[in-house]
């Protein structure tokens, strides 16, 4: 009798850099990366200010579907882990 060995390999973690994403289209492109992420799946996104405005929309749309986690909070560095649940 051989007994299994329980391997842990952590969700990846996927980068979003906003600061290369066009104003206009930010919004809509991280909507998107947070859409296509699975349980467990978090994103780190990286910008230049604090997106308040932005945390208050992932709110709204996601509710608690969505952990948000500071990594990084700096004037003119902001890193946020966004993972789904």
């Amino acid at each position: 009798m051989h007994a299994e060995i329980a391997t842990f390999s952590p969700k990846p973690v996927h980068p979003f850099d906003a600061r290369g994403v066009a104003k206009r289209f930010r919004h809509a492109a991280i909507f998107g990366a947070l859409d296509a992420l699975q349980p467990g799946e978090t994103m780190r996104f990286t910008n230049d200010h604090d997106p308040l405005p932005l945390l208050d929309q992932l709110h709204a749309r996601y509710g608690d579907g969505v952990q948000i986690e500071y990594v990084e909070r700096q004037p003119g560095q902001i890193v946020i882990d966004f993972t789904r649940r």
